[in-house]
Formats: structure tokens, sequence, C-alpha cells
């Protein structure tokens, strides 16, 4: 029987419109062997959430720019719980000082990838900290 590949939604929340990190991240995800659905620019965190659940994440990437982390990751993460989805993990990456991302952690944000990070690095923390939900 076939292993079931994970699979992760990269989502671009809020009204940021730089999204070339984003499809750098899905691509390298999927070249990893992972199930990606990129789900564009512009999404609400209700959006987000709702994809995640529609289309059984069982992880979700965020990526952003805007300087909205400390409300767009949070109030992600409340609406996936919301949803009965709160197992779903989430990372994400962007402009976030690293106060920031320490408090993000501290709320359950499973890892924050700032500029520099390797796709390969990325691609081997959801490998080594991703299970599959269920």
């Amino acid at each position: 029987m076939a292993e079931k590949r994970l699979r992760i939604l990269v989502a671009k929340p809020g009204l940021d419109g730089h999204d070339r990190g984003a499809k750098i991240i899905a691509r390298a995800l999927r070249d990893g062997g992972f199930e990606v659905i990129y789900t564009g620019l512009h999404q609400t965190p209700e959006m987000i959430a709702e994809a995640a659940v529609q289309e059984d994440a069982d992880a979700v990437g965020l990526s952003v720019l805007s300087g909205a982390h400390m409300t767009l990751f949070p109030e992600v993460m409340r609406l996936l719980k919301e949803r009965g989805a709160g197992d779903v993990a989430v990372f994400g990456g962007g402009i976030i000082p690293d106060d920031d991302a320490v408090k993000l952690k501290e709320m359950g944000v499973r890892q924050i990838f700032t500029p520099g990070a390797s796709t390969e690095d990325i691609v081997k923390w959801v490998r080594e900290n991703v299970a599959e939900r269920t």
C-alpha cells in the first residue's frame, strides 16, 4: 500500500501582493514529495481556514510580508480550531522580527522562516515536523 503524501496548503493572507517567495516555497515542497495546494494572493484568514479543512491539509504555510503577522497567524489558528482542525500544523515566514517569531511560537505556530532560509531547510523541517492528521 502506497504511503499517503502530506498535504500542505500554502497561503498568502492579507493585502500583501508579493507572492514570489510563496510560489518558490510551494514548488520546493512539491518537488520534495508533498502534495501542495497554493491558494493565491489576498486570502482572508477565513478563506485559508476553510480551504485547509476542505483540502484536508496536514499543514498550512503562511507567507506574510505586510507586517500583519501578529494578527493573521493567530486568526488563522483560531479559525482552524473553530472548524475542528486545530491539529493542523501552522508554519510560515516572511518579514517577521525575531521577537515576534518567539511570540508566534508561544501561540502555537510551529516554525517561522525568515528571509535567507533555504528551501532545502524548509522541506527538511516539514518532513521532520509535520505528521499526517488522523
